[in-house]
């Protein structure tokens, strides 16, 4: 009974000086621009700020770190493959795992740490859970999502988990452009089949714009990301299945207006004022169309590149997304806390 106390108060005092562990399981982009791989990175660089240990996990050894494509600052944060003999998840630990990795779950079951699940997007949830499986019943209690409304719905589906909800933010690469646009259109669809056929569409229907260049964003790092951006006269985005909208938020920061889908979930961010949106895939070739005219005649209203900063501009604040992730995590560390303090209680009185 003594040796148990003794570890149960190495626990706490772990904890309290901030030597446990946050442990963060990212997929491996392989080199491309992922923006929810990005965001697990900056709330790992956000909490390394701060004094928490915190730690890259990956499934297979060759893994690309994402400095390739984004900043060099993420890849000197701990990173450690899963297959590492060396990994030791001690009970003062707290693993993060993405949605997508509803195959890993079940295996972490047993795992004594705190477990965390990261859901950036709803709509993988289920993609490889088994039927029935809730993430309560697999140990994960405490749930991270990126708004309010993905909250909403996830919170009505997994019913028997405390949620808290961190926003995603706009790295400094997205700024407003200093020279004026091309006639090029940058175009990012979740189906690439989506974006040939708008093209395709857009080049028969319209000959007279053939000379137009659109500009397929896959495959980009950052940098060239933001600057083809800034290139661009107007992007164009659909993506029915997005919990947030990252891409539509990075053209309006540049100045670049966008022309897109109205998703299944709508963001709480879009509204009538800030972007040209549709809920008919079929229009976008219309829009653009009409977009282009009147972008060529410099018909183009100023309140729609004012209210796309002005959205923009709320996914820029970096002290309040640090402030945000430091309170989720250090709520996280001290009901850890709390909880050992109530078993070294406990075992006290047996």
């Amino acid at each position: 009974m003594e040796n148990i106390n003794e570890k149960i108060e190495e626990s706490i005092k772990k904890l309290e000086n901030k030597e446990n562990t946050f442990y963060f399981l990212t997929q491996d982009t392989k080199g491309n621009a992922k923006g929810s791989v990005r965001f697990i990175y900056q709330i790992a660089l956000s909490l390394s700020k701060v004094g928490f240990n915190v730690c890259i996990l990956h499934e297979e050894e060759n893994y690309t770190k994402i400095g390739k494509w984004t900043s060099s600052e993420f890849d000197e944060l701990k990173h450690m493959c899963i297959k590492n003999s060396d990994l030791k998840v001690s009970p003062e630990d707290v693993i993060i795992i993405p949605e997508i990795f509803g195959y890993v779950l079940e295996q972490l079951t047993n795992l004594p740490c705190e477990k965390v699940i990261l859901c950036q997007s709803y709509d993988y949830i289920f993609e490889t859970l088994k039927p029935g499986v809730t993430w309560a019943e697999l140990g994960f209690m405490k749930v991270i999502t990126t708004s309010e409304l993905q909250k909403k719905y996830v919170s009505s589906v997994m019913k028997s988990n405390a949620y808290t909800v961190i926003e995603p933010i706009i790295t400094e690469n997205f700024s407003k452009k200093p020279y004026p646009s091309k006639p090029i259109i940058s175009i990012l669809t979740r189906d690439q089949r989506d974006t040939m056929k708008i093209i395709k569409t857009f080049y028969i229907k319209y000959p007279q714009f053939r000379w137009i260049t659109f500009r397929d964003m896959r495959g980009l790092n950052e940098e060239q990301f933001s600057e083809y951006l800034k290139d661009s006269f107007v992007s164009v985005w659909i993506d029915d299945i997005s919990a947030f909208g990252t891409f539509p938020l990075e053209s309006m920061s540049c100045g670049t207006p966008v022309i897109g889908k109205v998703p299944n979930m709508k963001p709480e961010w879009l509204n009538e004022d800030n972007g040209i949106w549709t809920y008919e895939t079929n229009n976008i070739v219309d829009i653009i169309s009409e977009y282009t005219q009147n972008w060529l005649e410099d018909n183009i209203n100023e309140d729609l590149y004012e209210k796309g900063y002005e959205t923009s501009n709320k996914f820029k604040d970096y002290e309040s997304f640090d402030s945000k992730v430091n309170e989720v995590f250090s709520a996280i560390q001290e009901s850890r806390i709390k909880m050992f303090k109530d078993k070294f209680e406990t075992v006290k009185l047996q």
